[in-house]
């Protein structure tokens, strides 16, 4: 296993310099300045003369070499210097610092909210087959599978001021500062943004178990006498993690980084939102560093996935 980890880790960075070498020249491609749109958002456009731009580019470091840039961004990210951000003039470390554990707690409320109405649905509904019970869940997760997920949380958002006269606050609360105003203000963001995981993961948990129920050592444990408690939990879901485990898992990968538009509905203050606004600013060095703190997230995740795995199931092995 101690092997296996390490070859995992290691393969880290032949991704991670892929990753950051699609990123870099898919922000020199796509249109836009940085020293352009800093100039016109400052000074009237007719006012803005070609030496005010070359100058704004010396300063942002854009003038440069597109090589000396790439390699000056990828050397500092390999002692932990990210670069400091074309719009806003502070370190992108500090941003990163202030606006990572937001989207991370976001995203566990939204996997743990998520995983706490799946299993329960799968399982029913496995159990429940072909009944009034089944067809019931079986809507529910298919209207979660079938819904994107902007449109849950701009229905959710509707539905809380048209009922209970709740918005969204304009001042976020720090989890170390207020945790109960923190917690009011992201279970709901939380509840849009895991509602397609909950249906996925309900779908899936529904298969496995279907398939797990009818097997022999099923059967043995029933005949045995064991109540249909102890069977369906120790015996049948053990067993049906497995696929539930590799959908749960890409599914918290994939929100991190497709937590933006969640983020913005509600107004919170984490890395998605910080991306959209870097996007329309331009800012190069923010947008180069978020791809990148996002495909580590991504890949970390991936990792702990596989280690769970020999976990659960004992005849897995990584040689």
């Amino acid at each position: 296993m101690q092997t296996y980890i390490l070859k995992r880790v290691l393969l880290f960075i032949p991704t991670l310099l892929v990753v950051s070498l699609l990123v870099f020249i898919l922000m020199r491609i796509v249109p836009g300045d940085p020293a352009l749109f800093q100039m016109h958002s400052s000074l009237a456009f007719s006012r803005v003369t070609e030496k005010q731009i070359e100058a704004k580019r010396k300063e942002l470091g854009t003038d440069r070499h597109i090589a000396v840039q790439y390699g000056s961004w990828l050397w500092g990210m390999t002692h932990g210097d990210f670069g400091t951000s074309m719009y806003l003039f502070e370190p992108v470390s500090d941003t990163l610092s202030a606006r990572l554990p937001v989207t991370l707690q976001l995203a566990v409320m939204a996997q743990f909210t998520a995983l706490a109405f799946a299993l329960p649905f799968g399982v029913f509904s496995a159990m429940k087959q072909d009944t009034w019970g089944d067809y019931a869940a079986r809507i529910v997760t298919m209207f979660g599978v079938g819904i994107p997920t902007f449109y849950v949380a701009i229905l959710t958002i509707y539905f809380l001021v048209l009922v209970f006269g709740w918005s969204p606050p304009l001042k976020y609360a720090e989890l170390w500062e207020d945790p109960r105003l923190n917690f009011q203000q992201l279970i709901f963001p939380a509840l849009a943004l895991g509602f397609y995981t909950m249906a996925i993961t309900a779908r899936m948990t529904r298969s496995a178990m279907l398939e797990v129920i009818r097997e022999d050592y099923i059967r043995t444990a029933r005949s045995k006498g064991l109540m249909e408690r102890p069977v369906i939990v120790r015996h049948a879901l053990k067993n049906a993690a497995l696929p539930v485990l590799t959908i749960f898992g890409w599914q918290f990968a994939a929100m991190m980084a497709g937590s933006v538009t969640t983020e913005e509905i509600f107004s919170i203050p984490g890395l998605g939102r910080t991306l959209i606004d870097a996007i329309g600013r331009r800012d190069y060095i923010m947008i180069q560093s978020l791809v990148m703190v996002v495909a580590v997230m991504i890949m970390l995740t991936n990792l702990v996935v596989d280690i769970i795995y020999a976990w659960l199931d004992p005849r897995i092995r990584y040689s």
